[in-house]
């Protein structure tokens, strides 16, 4: 019996668990992966087992796209049988592998052929985690489900978020990065931040509702991260994405992450260069790893780092100064320009001291400051008297389906100041804006470019 476990294409790995690994794990790089682990087979021979499972096990599956393998623990008498698409199931045609497997037992037992335990697990085989991880996910998981006595457990088909992230769709909005040139007097889009959502989910907040309450978050941000560069294939501009400082830390600490990372986005046509990653205002521990070690690993691979929701009162200072010229961009908070001087003489004051605190950083850095959330034409006009050249704002863009950005481009560019000033100004105009999120093209529309 063991000559014929070794022999035979679809039997790979049965006998060697890291052959296995890299048929099962390695070769399926951004692929949902399906562990099923059968426990307690009695009345029949595992080869027997075996061809009922590439048979019998495979028509309750009613799936061509399938690629599969076996590995089996002879000292815990643990066969493992690991799925994965050959090439990429719909997000709508996504197998019920649990269900297929219960159906499979039923008719087992009913026939008396073989009776048996399972558990069924899932995972994405994501490009940043290594082989001994992703295996470590799945086997502990599978273990979970079968001693859960086959109550499904929440991580596997029947929830939506892991559907959701292990699905061929890729979707992921993005809201533009406007840029002013005072010299030209001219407005052009030269990137932005992308964001989860425009599909099955409308935005993160709603998709981390959907995780279960025992998955390590950070992984799913993993995950999430490795879904929207996806989506972004291709795409021109500078992207930024958010991230925790800790799940940098936790995820990126040894620089073989970095380094797939890295290779990630160049698969996905896109430079590291253009992108950044906008770290987020969260407290985080360093006594393992120190976060300007980790991010220097990304610098040195093109990518570069901004400081998020960066305010009077913000907590990112430290941050700002401990990464130094790694440091980019000041995605200024509104809290630091939204005031009226008529109001508050010293929050005035104040806030123009800020203003000019961070373009002293910036310079040192050569950085960009970019005001987000701006809600008037007369904040929008105050922030360029003071050199605020960069914008991340609803009233001249709200967010936009990746898909539409990259149609769309090349036409984002060039468009003069007088015509701006007309839209945001005229009551009909800026309220029709606010309803398109897209000034180029209401001025469009409108005949005014």
């Amino acid at each position: 019996m063991k000559n014929q476990l070794l022999t035979g294409p679809y039997y790979f790995g049965m006998k060697d668990l890291e052959v296995f690994k890299k048929q099962f794990i390695q070769e399926n790089k951004g692929k949902p992966l399906f562990l099923i682990r059968f426990e307690n087979i009695t009345g029949i021979e595992l080869t027997e087992f075996l061809d009922l499972l590439r048979t019998e096990f495979y028509s309750c599956l009613d799936l061509e796209d399938i690629s599969f393998g076996f590995h089996y623990l002879e000292k815990q008498n643990i066969l493992l049988m690991g799925i994965s698409p050959l090439f990429e199931w719909d997000i709508e045609k996504f197998p019920n592998i649990e269900n297929s497997v219960g159906k499979f037992q039923q008719q087992c037992l009913q026939n008396k052929i073989v009776s048996f335990h399972f558990g069924v697990s899932r995972t994405q085989s994501n490009f940043i985690s290594d082989n001994e991880e992703i295996f470590a996910e799945l086997f502990k998981s599978s273990e979970k489900n079968l001693n859960d006595n086959l109550v499904r457990w929440s991580w596997t088909y029947y929830n939506k978020a892991n559907t959701y992230i292990s699905g061929s769709v890729h979707e992921a909005m993005i809201q533009p990065t406007v840029i002013f040139n005072p010299k030209e007097k001219t407005y052009s889009v030269k990137g932005g931040e992308v964001f989860l959502g425009g599909g099955a989910y409308i935005g993160y907040k709603d998709l981390i509702n959907d995780i279960p309450s025992d998955q390590d978050l950070n992984r799913i941000e993993l995950l999430i991260l490795e879904k929207l560069i996806s989506a972004c294939e291709g795409a021109p501009g500078l992207l930024k994405f958010n991230i925790s400082p800790q799940s940098l830390i936790d995820t990126f600490s040894h620089n073989d992450r970095v380094d797939r990372l890295k290779q990630l986005i160049l698969k996905k046509d896109l430079s590291p260069e253009n992108i950044r990653f906008e770290l987020v205002e969260k407290p985080y521990d360093e006594s393992k790893y120190q976060l300007k070690d980790v991010c220097h690993a990304f610098y040195s691979h093109g990518m570069s780092f901004a400081a998020d929701d960066f305010g009077v009162k913000s907590q990112s200072h430290q941050i700002v100064l401990d990464l130094g010229i790694m440091i980019k961009e000041f995605k200024l908070d509104p809290i630091s320009f939204k005031f009226k001087i008529e109001e508050d003489q010293i929050k005035f004051l104040d806030n123009l001291a800020f203003i000019d605190y961070c373009k002293r950083l910036a310079d040192n850095r050569e950085a960009v400051i970019t005001a987000e959330a701006v809600e008037d034409f007369d904040t929008l006009n105050f922030l360029m008297e003071h050199q605020i050249y960069q914008f991340q704002a609803n009233i001249l863009f709200g967010k936009m389906t990746v898909t539409d950005y990259k149609r769309d481009f090349d036409l984002l560019h060039s468009i003069h100041e007088d015509v701006v000033k007309e839209v945001l100004t005229d009551k009909i105009l800026s309220e029709k804006q606010k309803k398109v999120g897209n000034l180029f093209l209401v001025a469009s529309e409108e005949g005014l470019i």
